[in-house]
């Protein structure tokens, strides 16, 4: 093989290589699939109140001037502690209500809640935002684990791992789910 045939293989080879990398999904979240760390609107306010870092006290979240990053931090935390009605008043004071985590929030809490259909329905509107949200995905799955539907769940772990998500917790999650390990 000549120099011109080796660079031509090495290129062939690279652009390969490039092309079946993995895709990062797309409005894929930080890290909003472990649990927040417990702050003072868990472990100090009592009734749905807030931690208000800036006031440095409890709120009550209507009368607090939180922007729509830590309202969701505020949701996630009641929401992972349980408290789900709370979740639900919080997120609802998002201006962005087309925020596909708001809506996959207000799906999980929903869910949790017990409104298995009202939880659905926000996942459905989160991935019709941002299809590449593999988050809602995993839970949407999980709910469909939930209700029965093996071969739903199964058609939304494939959409992670097709999406990049392989190497998730929200593919992980659902992975579980389906084995019967656990439901989030």
């Amino acid at each position: 093989m000549n120099s011109a045939s080796i660079r031509r293989a090495a290129l062939t080879a690279g652009i390969v290589v490039g092309l079946s990398a993995p895709a990062f999904a797309v409005g894929s979240q930080s890290d909003e699939t472990s649990p927040p760390p417990k702050t003072k609107t868990t472990t100090t306010c009592k009734r749905g109140q807030v931690w208000d870092q800036a006031r440095k006290k409890c709120v009550d979240p209507k009368k607090s001037e939180l922007n729509d990053d830590q309202i969701f931090d505020a949701a996630r935390e009641f929401a992972y502690d349980g408290q789900y009605e709370n979740a639900i008043k919080v997120l609802n004071l998002a201006k962005n209500q087309n925020d596909p985590r708001i809506l996959n929030y207000l799906g999980y809490a929903n869910r949790k809640a017990g409104r298995m259909e009202l939880g659905m329905s926000y996942y459905h509107k989160a991935l019709d935002i941002d299809s590449n949200y593999i988050l809602a995905r995993s839970y949407m799955g999980q709910a469909l684990v939930e209700e029965g539907d093996v071969q739903g769940a199964r058609v939304q772990l494939i959409e992670i791992r097709d999406r990049g998500g392989e190497d998730t917790w929200a593919y992980r999650a659902l992975l579980q789910s389906l084995h019967g390990y656990r439901n989030y």
